[in-house]
């Protein structure tokens, strides 16, 4: 494998971010900390522990989650689709480079960002609520797959995208809901069995309650499903990715 084509997109990828740092980094970061603010204090003075955790702490894996999978498929799915709609795809495609390097410089930027924005709200967070972190290896552990995870995915969006309207398609409508139906905000033990049988469907619950127990020992479900629910996501994405290069699905504009 041929490092210097990866490293030459993912330092273009990185520049592009601190061109738009108020976008990229402080946009996120401030809407993030809108949500622990508003719902920290609206709930959090109606609930005030969950699982012996407060609820301002509890709620902190929940949002760090919710700016990780969002910020993951947005970067990374417009990393590749403006190559695409600006033409310069052809550039990339009629270069001495493989498949696999094209997608670790565009998938290795866009999780180093959301990885970025992760470490930078945790440390945020961290001057509205006592915080700590029990397993601090699988705190890093869910981090980084997550965000390598969903970078995938979001380079698939960016592939099948054919207009800046489908880009934010699935990030709205989809892993934005399931991400607050998932846990996020509560625990899923509050809720009646039958919507806790309903909510076991979501799979974001999954990653959302792993994320969770790295720091406080607490989980609606096994760290196992959790890490396998996270394991099938990653294999999902790369399977899918192999296919699109075999086959050419829309590579070009």
């Amino acid at each position: 494998m041929n490092l210097y084509p990866v490293r030459a997109i993912y330092m273009a990828e990185m520049a592009r971010t601190r061109r738009t740092m108020l976008q990229s980094i402080v946009s996120p970061v401030i809407s993030t900390s809108l949500y622990f603010v508003v719902f920290g204090a609206a709930i959090g003075s109606r609930i005030s522990e969950i699982g012996g955790v407060s609820y301002g702490a509890f709620i902190v894996p929940g949002l760090i989650m919710l700016m990780l999978l969002t910020q993951s498929v947005s970067n990374a799915s417009f990393g590749i689709f403006f190559p695409k709609f600006s033409g310069s795809i052809y550039e990339i495609l009629s270069a001495p480079i493989s498949y696999l390097e094209v997608v670790i410089g565009y998938v290795g930027a866009a999780a180093s960002k959301s990885i970025l924005l992760g470490l930078i709200i945790l440390a945020t967070s961290s001057f509205f609520v006592p915080l700590e972190i029990a397993h601090p290896f699988w705190m890093l552990t869910f981090l980084v797959l997550t965000a390598v995870t969903f970078s995938l995915l979001g380079f698939i969006i960016g592939i099948w995208a054919d207009g800046f309207d489908k880009l934010q398609l699935v990030p709205l409508l989809v892993i934005t809901p399931l991400t607050f139906l998932g846990g996020s905000f509560y625990s899923i033990d509050m809720l009646p069995p039958f919507w806790q049988n309903v909510t076991l469907a979501n799979p974001v619950v999954y990653l959302v309650s792993g994320f969770r127990w790295s720091f406080y020992g607490i989980s609606d479900v096994s760290i196992v499903a959790s890490v396998a629910m996270i394991s099938l996501f990653l294999i999902a994405s790369l399977a899918t990715i192999a296919w699109i290069f075999r086959t050419g699905y829309r590579l070009k504009p």
